[in-house]
């Protein structure tokens, strides 16, 4: 009886949240005057030189049109690009990324308005108030990928059961680094009272925790989608009483002391104004400091904080600065206990990117006291 009170009054409290937390979703577009109209008979290159002009391109007829654009638009920017170096292809990738935001799809009935298309249950579920709008392509492309994710789940290696990660929410797609948490924490002989999962994303590594014996998981996280997503999968699950989750920055209202605070921060210092969903990859300067400021205000005199991360940063020479490294030189607050590493596995010959550096990449566990 007790367990069923506790989940109706967490479902409430979830619900008013959810309904309080406004979703991110990839804004609508309105067409402008200088659209133009790409059809089976239009001339390629007259479409890419519009593109390259600011103009706008409607997909009309089939779905795979724009998939077409998309492919002569790549062609033709490798040739205008250097595309060779990490920077260079942070910079051809951030070309693509404007250009290809030109190229639209009208959705009317949260359907594509294009033959052949997918349907995509996130335009019912994201866009409930809208009957008639654009969205640019490769939006519609991440919408279709995050809906098959969702419905179908993902395994992740070191979870017994598949995650189904709501739209515009960060998940795993290498394993390293959860696979070196996964050791540690087999051989943690620390506390399980509780722990502080801080950008929790997916709900990975506070799974992983309650998997391992925890307790109790406080999860923060700044994505409206990540707090939206873990709450509904959690529904009716064991994991309602395991997990409580804010929404916020870093720790929120978690301000009680812990045993374990745990943090898979972004690997590559931002260089350009963040939106929301470029804030799962990259960092501004302030975080870091930040974070150890208050992590330390917040672990127990024998606790722990184990973070996750990555020397991609050095060996891409985006920067010789490594965040960790430097709080433990001169912010006097914490003392390395470890830090574990593992190489990264080389990346597939079937990607179109010119990745060599993988083969020095390490991920690292840091574990500071």
């Amino acid at each position: 009886m007790r367990q069923a009170t506790f989940n109706l009054i967490f479902f409430y409290f979830a619900t008013m949240l959810n309904n309080f937390l406004q979703v991110n979703r990839s804004e609508p577009i309105k067409a402008g005057i200088e659209i133009v109209s790409f059809t089976q008979e239009s001339d390629i290159q007259e479409t890419i030189q519009a593109l390259l002009a600011g103009k706008q391109v409607l997909v009309e007829d089939f779905y795979s049109n724009g998939l077409y654009i998309l492919r002569e638009l790549t062609v033709n920017l490798k040739k205008m690009l250097p595309n060779e170096s990490f920077l260079e292809q942070r910079a051809f990738r951030a070309e693509f990324r404007k250009l290809s935001n030109l190229i639209l799809i009208q959705v009317k009935e949260y359907k594509l308005m294009v033959r052949k298309a997918p349907v995509i249950g996130w335009l019912e579920i994201l866009y409930p108030d809208l009957n008639d709008f654009f969205l640019p392509l490769p939006q519609i492309q991440g919408l279709n990928s995050a809906w098959q994710w969702y419905k179908n789940g993902i395994h992740i290696p070191v979870l017994r059961n598949k995650i189904h990660p709501y739209y515009g929410v960060y998940f795993p797609t290498r394993f390293e680094h959860l696979i070196l948490f996964d050791n540690w924490l087999k051989r943690y002989k620390g506390a399980k009272k509780t722990a502080i999962d801080i950008g929790f994303g997916s709900g990975v590594l506070s799974l992983l925790m309650v998997q391992h014996g925890f307790q109790k998981l406080f999860g923060t996280d700044i994505n409206p989608n990540a707090i939206i997503g873990l709450s509904e999968s959690m529904k009716g699950t064991k994991l309602a009483r395991k997990i409580e989750i804010d929404f916020g920055h870093l720790f929120c209202k978690w301000d009680k002391p812990t045993e374990l605070i745990v943090f898979n921060p972004p690997w590559l210092p931002a260089m350009h104004e963040l939106n929301n969903l470029d804030e799962a990859i990259y960092y501004n300067e302030q975080l870091f400091p930040e974070f150890f400021e208050a992590a330390h205000k917040r672990l127990l005199p024998d606790g722990k904080i184990v973070i996750l991360f990555s020397n991609i940063a050095q060996i891409t020479k985006v920067t010789t600065e490594h965040p960790i490294e430097k709080e433990l030189l001169s912010g006097g607050r914490f003392v390395l206990e470890k830090c574990l590493k593992k190489s990264v596995k080389e990346a597939s010959e079937k990607t179109n990117r010119n990745q060599h550096w993988r083969g020095e990449e390490t991920v690292e566990l840091w574990v500071l006291k």
